[in-house]
């Protein structure tokens, strides 16, 4: 059956001498596989959509095997992104991890949405980010591991939240905390935005900006909580680590 499906690359790799393999995420069957047969070739039509990162509308065949791209027309190229060592590494982050927690074809309209809204914003914006915090939080749920952020992981209070536990999977509350004393001190205004940030739609999100040392703590402490429970290696993570490190010696680091 021959599809037009709107989608995003998210993953290209060489099949055969002339031919690619690509993952899209799309808004209408989800992330899944497809092969651009003589994409590799200089003078393709497939060249340009099957370019990392692009945003396509695609007319796809999907049948019981491997689905095959007949054609595509590019919605949108970010260019910015691709042209941007510090976006190209973002937005490699956000795919990875979306490539290795989604399973193929199953379809999350809401989870796309946020997908291309945080490549729009990396695309648009130098400071980026709470919303990849923002789209890993919902990632996280989609996948099954969420952290408790509303209440308290052990007792269910929603007051007093001040400690964040990876081995708790959430927040802690004043009494609670003596259940994991490595636990993360965390402010209440902190806590209180990460849920935030969990739940809502980064459309809604205007100018909201954090002091450099908030954004560490966060950072460290997703990327803890996604070493303890996400499964999978993220090989993008590493480079942009490097880079952000980069980033900061050069003295061209966001302002707090």
């Amino acid at each position: 059956m021959l599809e037009k499906i709107d989608g995003i690359i998210i993953k290209t790799q060489d099949y055969g001498e002339t031919h690619k393999l690509v993952t899209i995420f799309s808004n209408k069957i989800g992330k899944f596989n497809a092969l651009a047969k003589g994409a590799k070739k200089p003078k393709s039509r497939m060249a340009a959509v099957t370019q990392p990162f692009i945003n396509a509308r695609f007319f796809v065949y999907i049948g019981t095997g491997l689905s095959t791209i007949q054609q595509g027309e590019v919605l949108d190229s970010f260019r910015i992104v691709r042209e941007d060592i510090f976006k190209t590494a973002y937005v490699s982050y956000i795919a990875e991890l979306t490539d290795k927690l989604l399973d193929s074809k199953d379809n999350d309209p809401y989870l796309f949405e946020q997908f291309y809204q945080t490549l729009l914003w990396i695309n648009n914006h130098d400071e980026v980010d709470i919303p990849i915090i923002m789209y890993e939080l919902k990632l996280y749920k989609k996948a099954g591991f969420a952290p408790i952020l509303h209440q308290c992981s052990r007792c269910g209070k929603r007051e007093n939240l001040m400690r964040f536990s990876i081995s708790e999977g959430g927040m802690l509350c004043q009494q609670c905390a003596y259940f994991d004393p490595e636990a993360i001190t965390i402010s209440g205004k902190l806590s209180r935005l990460l849920y935030l940030f969990s739940e809502v739609d980064l459309k809604r999100i205007g100018n909201i900006r954090m002091k450099k040392a908030n954004v560490q703590l966060i950072r460290k402490i997703l990327y803890e909580y996604y070493d303890q429970y996400g499964g999978f290696g993220i090989k993008s993570r590493k480079v942009l680590d490097q880079l952000d490190l980069l980033n900061v010696t050069d003295g061209n680091s966001p302002t707090e």
